[in-house]
Parts: structure tokens; sequence; C-alpha cells
């Protein structure tokens, strides 16, 4: 299982809680791992979301692989130019 971190606006759709476990070897899995668990979730997901991992922004690529012991926080995505 993975421990993922979320953002205080995203607590609400997963009763409560600021971090939350799902089972993934990947960021891909890692995000389909939350809305599977938590739906509400999906649509926040679905408009963008920046996820680090270990302190490294992912910025392309769910095969991005990830630890049980990995530090992953799920971010607003950063947008802007």
């Amino acid at each position: 299982m993975v421990e993922v971190n979320l953002w205080s606006g995203l607590r609400a759709f997963a009763h409560g809680k600021d971090c939350v476990e799902v089972d993934a070897k990947n960021v891909g899995e890692v995000l389909s791992g939350l809305v599977e668990k938590y739906p509400g979730l999906e649509h926040v997901i679905e408009a963008g979301v920046s996820v680090a991992v270990d302190g490294k922004v992912i910025a392309s690529g769910l095969t991005e692989p990830v630890k049980p012991d990995s530090e992953v926080y799920l971010m607003q995505q950063l947008k802007g130019g």
C-alpha cells in the first residue's frame, strides 16, 4: 500500500482524511486507486492534478514507479505561463 497525502480541499471527498492508502506500483495506479476508493475525487483528478513522488513533481508519465515507502502528495495542478 502507498500512502497518499491530500491537499485540504480534497479531504471532503476522502471522508475527512488528509492521508489515504491505495494499492499501487506507479502514478497511474495511484490515481485510479484513489478514484476507485473515493469516487468523489474523480472530477478533480480528471480536471488535472500534480503528483509528487519522493519530492519530485511528476510532469508526465503515469508509469513513474512508486514504492510502499514512497512519499506521495496529490496537489493542485500548477498552471501559469
